[in-house]
């Protein structure tokens, strides 16, 4: 058995522990390390068991399904896990200062009062007498009222969050495709006459860029919600402004050029940032094959545009895409987002369709 002062100091560790995470979770609008955090662990845990029952899912519907429920379930059950182990913690200083409790709890007993004291129960059938009981208890009670708040303002402003990010991946869908990609942003600008619309693009893709990269490390769970519409994911369309960006600035050299260049400063500082703080390692390289390239090439020609196809563009082109393809590509693997063209898992995509390379995911979307 523990002395009372082991239990004390215990139950303090853990109800430390457990303050700091929430206040490092959800009021610190930066990004923090996971170190001394319970909740960063269980979620990297929990996520890592749901990716190794869903891949072995054969059903892309039914993998989609759970992955979808993953972030709202363990969004709820870490909110579990604090106030359990608030609870806990609270129960062993308790039990320590027994003497100053009636009737004079047995461990279950000081964990039944301390679950009444933190969410504010109270019946009144164990009951503080002395002056350390009374203050813990006390504390116990503001501990679990400022919890429940917090939790209550952090769901609002996750789900803005969420919110403005689909806002994005969504009506980007309907210029780069779903999935979305580079080549098929730049061909539908083209064959729309839209050429001249692509510097705002950037511009816009420049802003949610920005916005996903300071929520996305101030709220960890968030890169874990899935998007609301199907084979569409921020990665993705990261992915997709970053490639039309590196072509227009190697291949094409087109008038938005230049908002390309910040778009790929940007996108190349977010997936970076995201990398490191998720502890992903990434390969080296371009990425792609030469004659992916080619394949590109074809469409935008087709599409009425004049792509360079010489040796020097692709040099350019492997050079711009190596800085940022390896760190995409973890970052599309580990978050295990629906295959695009140019990013994570390809195995699914059909390269050619009706004599021309285009971009085809099974059920076929258009």
């Amino acid at each position: 058995m523990l002395s009372k002062a082991a239990e004390i100091l215990i139950g303090l560790a853990v109800v430390g522990l457990m303050v700091n995470d929430i206040f490092q979770t959800a009021i610190v609008p930066r990004a923090v390390g996971r170190r001394w955090r319970a909740s960063a662990y269980w979620t990297r845990a929990t996520w890592r068991l749901c990716l190794a029952y869903t891949r072995r899912l054969s059903d892309p519907e039914a993998r989609e399904r759970v992955l979808g429920v993953y972030a709202p379930s363990a969004l709820i059950l870490t909110f579990v896990l604090w106030l359990t182990l608030l609870i806990v913690g609270y129960g062993l200083i308790f039990h320590g200062l027994r003497s100053g409790i009636k009737p004079s709890p047995s461990l279950w007993d000081a964990i039944y009062f301390a679950g009444t004291s933190v969410l504010t129960i109270g019946y009144g059938d164990v009951v503080a007498t002395a002056g350390g009981a009374r203050f813990f208890a006390i504390l116990a009670g503001a501990t679990g009222f400022a919890s429940v708040a917090i939790v209550t303002s952090f769901l609002f402003a996750l789900f803005r969050a969420f919110q403005e990010r689909e806002v994005f991946v969504v009506t980007f869908g309907t210029r780069a495709g779903a999935p979305p990609s580079g080549v098929e942003l730049l061909v539908t600008h083209a064959r729309l006459g839209l050429m001249s619309d692509l510097s705002g693009v950037f511009r816009e893709g420049q802003r949610w860029t920005a916005q996903v990269l300071e929520s996305h490390l101030a709220y960890p769970m968030l890169p874990y919600f899935r998007s609301s519409h199907d084979y569409e994911s921020w990665v993705a369309a990261l992915g997709a402004l970053l490639d039309a960006a590196t072509l227009l600035i190697t291949t094409l050299r087109e008038e938005a050029a230049g908002e390309a260049r910040l778009m790929h400063a940007i996108g190349l500082h977010a997936v970076h940032d995201l990398t490191n703080y998720f502890r992903l390692r990434s390969a080296e390289g371009v990425g792609i094959e030469r004659s992916e390239y080619e394949a590109a090439g074809e469409r935008l020609r087709a599409a009425g545009l004049h792509p360079d196809r010489t040796d020097a563009a692709w040099e350019a082109f492997s050079a711009l895409r190596a800085a940022y393809a390896g760190r995409l590509n973890a970052l599309a693997r580990f978050f295990d987002i629906p295959p695009a063209q140019w990013v994570g898992d390809r195995s699914l995509i059909v390269i050619e369709h009706h004599g021309l390379p285009a971009q085809v995911v099974e059920p076929v979307l258009r």
